[in-house]
């Protein structure tokens, strides 16, 4: 099974939903190095995880005017965070949670605290940005433009990793960069996702992913960040999706549409 997966859509489409925490596959010889007991591990999975994201953007994808194109990690991320920067940049360094984790979701020892990161950034983190940085170029050669949204869930209640949990926790959070977002996309975000509850923007969670190869340089790359609160869609921590998940694909497919 491959690391990550990209599922095309249409051909004049500017749109990538990214899909990078819904996964809970784990390599066996990953495994190896993680400390926790399959039971521990297993509930671990259901917090850190992003639940159907997955099931979120396919539907999507179904239900859009347009097709979008889908970038999506089929590993979890306790295998690398592919969001995370690979060095010393990343704030979650301060809680164990950089690109490759050694502190869990309630900061008990996922990984001994010596851990290298570097064979599985090699292994893993690398490819995985090379090959978004090659969906993100071809989208631009197609349409001149790329438009990444990053698919992704959060807790009804802050958990002891989140370094700015105490802020607004609405139904749907929008995550932005200064230079990446511009205030139509953010607009039309807002717009699109009316009917699913209350949208803030950047809190509990901020920022977007966007290449490095792009980042801060060239403005044909848009991107946003969807955070969506789990209660509205599923049981919670890793329980199964309910009738919030129709509503919140038809946001997004609406989203989409609008771009």
């Amino acid at each position: 099974m491959p690391s990550f997966e990209l599922l095309p859509g249409a051909a004049d489409s500017p749109v990538l939903l990214h899909v990078p925490h819904s996964a809970r596959v784990i390599p066996g010889d990953v495994r190896e190095g993680i400390l926790l007991d399959d039971a521990a591990l297993g509930r671990e999975l259901d917090h850190i995880t992003d639940a159907h994201t997955d099931g979120i953007a396919e539907r999507a994808a179904e239900l859009a005017g347009v097709r979008p194109w889908r970038f999506v990690n089929r590993l979890s991320r306790l295998v690398v965070d592919p969001e995370r920067f690979p060095d010393e940049r990343e704030e979650m360094l301060a809680v164990g949670m950089g690109a490759v984790y050694t502190r869990t979701t309630h900061q008990d020892e996922l990984r001994a605290p010596d851990t290298d990161p570097e064979p599985l950034v090699e292994r893993y983190f690398r490819p995985y940005a090379r090959a978004m940085s090659d969906a993100v170029a071809q989208r631009l050669a197609a349409t001149g433009r790329a438009v990444v949204i990053d698919v992704h869930s959060y807790p009804a209640k802050a958990l002891p990793y989140e370094l700015h949990g105490a802020g607004p926790r609405p139904p749907v959070c929008l995550g932005t960069d200064a230079f990446h977002t511009p205030p139509e996309l953010a607009g039309a975000a807002r717009s699109a996702f009316a009917g699913c509850g209350e949208t803030g923007l950047d809190s509990p969670f901020s920022g977007t992913y966007v290449p490095l190869e792009y980042y801060g340089t060239d403005a044909r790359v848009t991107a946003l960040m969807v955070e969506i609160r789990r209660d509205t869609y599923m049981t919670e921590p890793g329980g199964p999706a309910g009738p919030g998940l129709e509503r919140l694909a038809r946001a997004l497919a609406a989203l989409v549409d609008a771009l």
